[in-house]
């Protein structure tokens, strides 16, 4: 698993050492209008928390006592939750851990990848990697359905007569939601900065409202009153903290959406406009509670507002959740194109919706497949409350996944000393430990989901890339060297005039495609390309170093096409930039030629049955190699062939 490796018909990661350019700069673009940005799609997720956060900690699966203690504990639990795991951990290093401008598990994971090949323990780093990537579509399909149901779930609370309504409007709005990702989202993105900004403002104004006509509550971001929670109560405030880390949901979109923004946008973004907003609203729901007691629990978001108000704040929590689902969503795009580029996912039909925009793509599979299970998960747990216990999981779990990569970093990457290091690690295991080992208490209640959707996804996944591997392996156990076959064939075989170009999963031997081809049509052509397409572990490749050719002799040339994980092969384009083969290359003069492998599940060592089985059937429903890369339809060639793993 840590060895990855690139191939044409199934690209994967290269691990190759290149200096390749970083992600495209944002220098252009003023800090305002990209922190506005960031604001609209990088906090959708965390913004969303106070619709559920504060009334699960109190009136969740582990209930607590309104009281001073409790609330001014929970209030100041939530503050320093948000200043240690959001600011400190992932705004102020984690963000510095960028491969190329790039941000995420598995950008992280690439950038790791090539240091961590000489430690003995890499494949469980690798391992890691992935189990996060397979709990992010777990939060992907969670978040849709938590925040959308917790937004609408005010409707029950503006108008109670019409509580019957929120589970079909729910699904309505989760239907739509899905329905339009095909037509791109580059039109509706420029109105996510404004309702957020809108957003953040009117939770921050209510916040202030309720604490105006309660004051004291401001001595709860003094540290000691989450102190004296674990004191009086050190069970309960260990409960707690399963329902407190709800506050900081969707901390990892702050670095998984780093490219798009840029580091400083988004760090400006949270210290000196989200996170006092949300401390101002959260702080707003304790002070309610001072008052009212446990009325107030029903909804203390919506009871923040004021007689009138309540359907307007629907409406405007109801687009923000909106929103918020749309960042996951897209991220589960990206997401996905990262797996897939880095051999951990077959090919699947990849659709660009903005021809200006290489990150504006829809995968219509993994959206179909999200829209399922979103709808399912709301049917099933029928309120937000219910399915905050499967949120927990998903969330703490990635957290602390990204904690163990960060020692990697730390030690391998920025060789930091000892004494500075494991300080900072010791809280930042405590801090992640204590909230996943406290949402474990809620497997049972719905925290199964999340692991459950985890493993499955990570079985499918290390299942391709083991696969993969097994398959590049018994095609070299059989290919014949490429100069021996140059010197017996190229004199015999009949010549006939044009380019052939033959996908090759490696950079050595003869391709089986052209093995066969010889075989059946016994001729050759002029011009011969062995072509293989790696992926490197960074997300860009500089024009000047995406090809690399050598020739063979007798009309022989092998050359490899070299994409960053987040870059789009497109080989036609590649070859018309290539000016040191011969003749200029023309499409109609060309054909390519592929092959395509039938797996015949054996007894040979590699994997189990099973999984060989599963192998099989993911490479026979993978998306043609032809529409992948690009190449013209209608100068494909497929010879095909049978192989046991």
């Amino acid at each position: 698993m840590s060895n990855i490796v690139t191939s044409a018909a199934e690209p994967a990661p290269a691990g190759a050492d290149l200096a390749t350019p970083g992600a495209p700069s944002h220098g252009a673009d003023p800090l305002p209008k990209l922190a506005l940005g960031a604001i609209g799609v990088v906090f959708g997720d965390i913004g969303t928390s106070p619709l559920y956060a504060f009334r699960e900690t109190f009136a969740g699966h582990h209930k607590l006592a309104v009281d001073a203690l409790h609330i001014m504990g929970v209030v100041s639990l939530i503050f320093w939750s948000m200043l240690l795991v959001v600011t400190i951990q992932y705004v102020t290093i984690i963000m510095r851990a960028d491969n190329k401008g790039e941000g995420g598990s598995l950008a992280l994971l690439a950038l790791i990848s090539g240091r961590v090949k000489q430690i003995r323990w890499s494949r469980g780093i690798v391992l890691l990697g992935v189990f996060a990537t397979a709990l992010f579509y777990g939060d992907s399909m969670i978040t849709p359905a938590v925040t959308v149901l917790g937004a609408v779930e005010g409707l029950a609370v503006a108008q109670p007569s019409l509580s019957h309504l929120v589970l079909p409007l729910s699904g309505l709005i989760i239907i739509a939601l899905f329905v339009i990702q095909s037509k791109g989202t580059a039109k509706i993105g420029l109105f996510f900065g404004p309702v957020m900004l809108l957003y953040f403002v009117v939770i921050a104004a209510l916040g202030v409202m309720s604490m105006v006509k309660t004051p004291g509550i401001l001595w709860a971001l003094s540290p000691h009153y989450a102190a004296l929670f674990f004191y009086h109560d050190p069970l309960r405030a260990f409960l707690a903290l399963g329902s407190v880390v709800l506050a900081v949901t969707g901390a990892e979109a702050l670095y998984a959406d780093m490219g798009h923004f840029g580091r400083n946008p988004i760090r400006v973004s949270w210290m000196f406009f989200v996170l006092p907003a949300l401390m101002l609203n959260y702080m707003g729901q304790g002070a309610l509670l001072f008052r009212d007691g446990v009325p107030a629990l029903e909804s203390p978001f919506y009871k923040l507002a004021p007689a009138g108000w309540e359907l307007p704040l629907v409406l405007i929590a109801t687009a923000a959740a909106m929103i918020a689902s749309q960042a996951v969503i897209s991220g589960a795009f990206s997401v996905t194109q990262q797996a897939i580029q880095l051999g951990f996912m077959p090919r699947l039909r990849i659709e660009h919706t903005n021809a200006a925009t290489a990150g504006q793509i829809y995968i219509p599979l993994i959206n179909w497949l999200l829209l399922a299970m979103v709808l399912l998960l709301v049917a099933f747990f029928r309120s937000s409350s219910n399915l905050t216990a499967a949120y927990g999981i998903a969330v703490t779990g990635a957290m602390l996944i990204d904690t163990c990569l960060l020692v990697v970093v730390l030690r391998r990457l920025w060789n930091w000393p000892l004494i500075a290091a494991v300080p900072l690690l010791a809280v930042f295991f405590l801090v992640d430990g204590a909230y996943f080992t406290a949402n474990l208490t809620k497997i049972v209640s719905g925290g199964w989901f999340p692991l459950l959707a985890g493993f499955i996804i990570f079985t499918i996944l290390t299942t391709w890339s083991k696969g993969r591997q097994l398959m590049i392996a018994r095609m070299r156990e059989g290919a014949m060297p490429i100069k021996v076959f140059i010197q017996s064939a190229a004199t015999a075989a009949t010549r006939v005039p044009g380019t052939a170009v033959f996908m090759t999963s490696t950079p050595e031997g003869v391709p089986h495609a052209l093995l066969h081809n010889l075989k059946h049509n016994k001729v050759l052509h002029e011009r011969i390309i062995l072509l293989t397409v790696k992926i490197v572990d960074e997300p860009y490749v500089a024009e000047g170093q995406r090809c690399h050719l050598e020739d063979l002799t007798h009309g022989f040339h092998r050359m490899i096409l070299k994409y960053g994980f987040i870059e789009e092969p497109d080989v036609p384009v590649a070859l018309a930039n290539v000016h040191r083969c011969g003749a200029e290359f023309r499409m109609m003069d060309t054909s390519f030629f592929l092959a395509r492998q039938t797996l015949l599940a054996s007894s040979r060592p590699g994997m189990m049955i099973w999984r060989e089985k599963l192998f099989a059937w993911m490479l026979r429903n993978a998306e043609s190699a032809m529409e992948f890369f690009r190449l013209p339809t209608n100068r494909v060639v497929e010879l095909g062939s049978q192989l046991e793993i």
